[in-house]
């Protein structure tokens, strides 16, 4: 005669739980129907008490459902019984997946912050060029006219020694001649060190 199970207080014909845990870890599908049958409505009510989410817990559910089929050879009766057991999974399992989700809002948060933190501190940024700027204008008027000239059209015009010396109908020597006095000149008034 086989034993009476009683699952959420109502009893059934068959063999008891621990019995199907025992056949389920031999590979048993009929077992495992029957263990699903038997403790997918308590798992899915305890991960539902953990994460609220029903679409989550449904997931979190199966999850369980197919360790217990995976897992079922470490089943030991001497500890526990194994809605106990099964239960301890889900449990586990649901809070793992709650500090899973926490851990990735943190780092989506974390995230965020950056993209929203500018690099630099904008307006000092702004402040710095613009005194740059100043200096480099005000040690621009230090220079001769050849050498301001040389300097605007190499550096500020982009364009070559050659064209310089071209466009100023002055020779290329003199053109890097007044280039590199300049530039000393320039280095040494806005206190640039080599």
């Amino acid at each position: 005669m086989k034993e009476a199970v009683y699952i959420s207080g109502a009893p059934s014909a068959g063999p008891d739980l621990q019995s199907l845990m025992g056949l389920v870890a031999r590979g048993d599908q009929d077992a495992f129907t029957q263990v699903y049958d038997a403790v997918s409505g308590p798992v899915l009510g305890l991960v539902r008490s953990v994460l609220r989410d029903p679409a989550q817990s449904e997931e979190v559910a199966q999850e369980v459902l197919v360790e217990v089929w995976r897992t079922a050879p470490r089943f030991r009766a001497s500890r526990g019984s194994a809605m106990n057991w099964v239960l301890t999974l889900a449990h586990r399992r649901a809070v793992d997946r709650v500090r899973s989700a926490e851990a990735s809002a943190a780092r989506e948060h974390r995230a965020a912050l950056l993209d929203r933190t500018p690099a630099f501190d904008e307006v000092t940024e702004q402040v710095e060029s613009r005194l740059e700027r100043e200096q480099v204008r005000r040690c621009m008027r230090t220079l001769s006219e050849l050498q301001r000239q040389s300097v605007t059209l190499a550096y500020y015009r982009g364009l070559t020694y050659r064209e310089v010396s071209e466009l100023l109908s002055v020779p290329l020597g003199t053109i890097k001649t007044r280039l590199r006095d300049g530039l000393i000149r320039l280095r040494d008034c806005l206190g640039v060190s080599v």
